[in-house]
């Protein structure tokens, strides 16, 4: 792993002039900061959401007849998207179960068809939305707060502390678009 950052920073230092880059790496950089987690944990989250997703794809039952995205905070691991039975949403947690490298598996994977393109878009929207208004509230550190939305689902997920969680569910509950806000947050002490 060390040796992979190692060589994302070297291509990175290759691009000269790119300006763009160097604002990610600066964004990226103040967010990795500001985040709760060891950057060996935010590392092995980011791993652990590729690992993931290569098991699921693996399979073809899942690749072909769901939308199912895993989102990894703190090793803790949250599953959203649409499974049209029963028996392959199980097959999904399994695939991730299997891997032995989640702390805890959040299973929020609906029965249904998966979501169009529209509403992915939408979900998209929603989440621009969300993340706007938590960046205006100047009593809420949006950086340690992860956005996701599905099929107009909020999920919330970070290591905040309560006064931030219940700000932050506040925030999304009241954007307009959002049907309901599912906290997946670690309560951290003041």
């Amino acid at each position: 792993m060390f040796i992979r950052l190692v060589g994302i920073s070297l291509m990175l230092l290759m691009l000269q002039g790119c300006a763009s880059v160097v604002v990610v790496g600066a964004v990226g950089g103040t967010i990795m900061a500001n985040d709760e987690r060891s950057i060996t944990t935010q590392l092995n989250d980011t791993d652990m959401d590729f690992d993931i997703s290569a098991a699921l794809s693996k399979q073809a039952s899942l690749k072909s007849q769901t939308h199912i995205n895993a989102i990894t905070m703190n090793t803790n691991v949250l599953l959203v998207g649409q499974a049209p039975n029963s028996m392959l949403r199980d097959q999904a947690v399994k695939a991730v179960t299997d891997l032995k490298i989640a702390k805890q598996i959040h299973n929020q994977i609906r029965i249904g068809n998966p979501t169009s393109f529209t509403t992915r878009s939408n979900d998209s929207w929603i989440t621009t939305k969300v993340k706007s208004r938590m960046l205006k509230d100047k009593k809420l550190d949006m950086t340690r707060v992860k956005v996701v939305t599905e099929n107009g689902e909020v999920f919330l997920l970070g290591l905040v502390e309560k006064e931030q969680a219940d700000l932050a569910v506040d925030i999304a509950r009241n954007t307009s678009g959002v049907r309901r806000v599912i906290k997946v947050f670690e309560i951290i002490s003041n």
